[in-house]
């Protein structure tokens, strides 16, 4: 097309790591990690789902190392008991569950509810993460602060810092981010220009993706996105000049779309610092939502953005962080499987990885000579 340049962009499955020259023990491999002056030993961010995270799920997250966003805009700021509407959206039927949850999501936000579960999940010594939409968030910031929260996240599906509305009040990041005094992740963006501007005015870390969660239908709705590996490079290359310029280090976090330990490793070899997901947690028998989890776009009540899945109940979280590993799909043990990737690869940590695995285009990476594990899924085989 005349006057219009594409170009190629590649997602999870187009994408290998190629082992490395030398290797490392993966007991002796460190995957820490560091959102401002929050450290986490494992460098994993449950995401702001009502159906994967709540109070009690983000103190166990918390426990074992990594973090769990709570949404403050979820069920468990508008209902002062949460399960009896929960109960309503797991048992709901397909057809039926958006308007119910586009039903539910009205009722209003209640202040006392958003103190309440920083202060329950702050009681239990562990950081405490919570997600707001710019469009609630000088409230809910303002709240979230003094209540004891650690860090704030503001997500909505597209970011940026050049927003214009005739009908709302615009929030001006960079005296936001400025006002709120704790490190603000600010999300969700897929390119080189966002991720830069989003850094200037004083981000912490950036969200990486738009529309690649198992739960989102932005992708089928409005036909926006990136593939998370080309999303993740150029962000990450975006942080890197801009380290070079101000010498402040902003984190990068890949932000949905991976299901396996594989994906994992392979945004963290894209240029990841941390990841962010919900499928994996939602199979936990701690998530609120019983094998349940829905896009927090769902309940847009003009143009949901999102769907209520069914994942099942695979394990404890502790297996799914941990292990052992009771399934052979990579979808438990992922911290073990991440230290085994960078130990492959001779990297002690991961900056080291970043630096060291090479990426090549693989689109068969997933089904050279797997034909009798694809016979035995659709039951041909024994």
């Amino acid at each position: 097309m005349k006057g219009k340049i594409m170009t190629r962009a590649y997602g999870f499955d187009e994408v290998a790591i190629v082992p490395g020259r030398s290797s490392i023990d993966p007991d002796d491999v460190d995957i820490s990690g560091k959102i401002g002056n929050v450290v986490l030993e494992i460098p994993f961010l449950a995401s702001a789902m009502d159906g994967v995270v709540d109070e009690n799920f983000a103190a166990k997250m918390g426990k074992m190392g990594g973090i769990a966003v709570l949404n403050l805009e979820g069920v468990y700021t508008r209902y002062s008991d949460p399960k009896e509407v929960l109960d309503e959206i797991i048992t709901a039927r397909p057809d039926e569950v958006t308007a119910l949850i586009q039903k539910i999501y009205q009722e209003p936000i209640k202040k006392k509810l958003v103190k309440k579960v920083i202060e329950t999940i702050k009681s239990e010594n562990v950081p405490v993460c919570v997600s707001s939409t710019p469009l609630r968030a000088e409230d809910l910031g303002e709240i979230s602060k003094n209540a004891g929260a650690d860090l704030f996240c503001l997500q909505v599906t597209v970011l940026t810092k050049h927003h214009s509305s005739t009908k709302n009040n615009v929030l001006n990041l960079e005296r936001f981010i400025k006002k709120m005094e704790i490190p603000i992740i600010a999300g969700n963006c897929v390119t080189y220009e966002v991720a830069y501007d989003l850094m200037e005015v004083g981000a912490s870390a950036i969200l990486v993706g738009v529309g690649p969660g198992a739960a989102c239908t932005t992708r089928g709705v409005l036909g926006i996105g990136v593939p998370q590996v080309t999303a993740t490079m150029d962000c990450a290359l975006a942080r890197d000049e801009f380290l070079k310029k101000t010498k402040r280090y902003v984190s990068i976090i890949t932000d949905g779309g991976m299901t396996h330990g594989a994906d994992i490793a392979k945004a963290f070899a894209s240029g990841a610092d941390m990841v962010m997901f919900g499928n994996a947690f939602a199979k936990a028998k701690e998530a609120p939502g019983r094998g349940y989890h829905w896009g927090m776009a769902l309940p847009h009540p003009y143009l949901p953005r999102g769907t209520r899945i069914h994942v099942g109940i695979s394990g404890s979280l502790e297996e799914i962080l941990f292990g052992p590993a009771k399934t052979d799909d990579g979808t438990q043990n992922l911290v073990g499987a991440l230290k085994l990737a960078l130990s492959y690869c001779g990297a002690k940590n991961i900056k080291e990885f970043r630096r060291k695995a090479r990426m090549i285009i693989a689109p068969q990476i997933k089904t050279e000579g797997k034909i009798y594990q694809k016979a035995q899924k659709v039951g041909m085989g024994k």
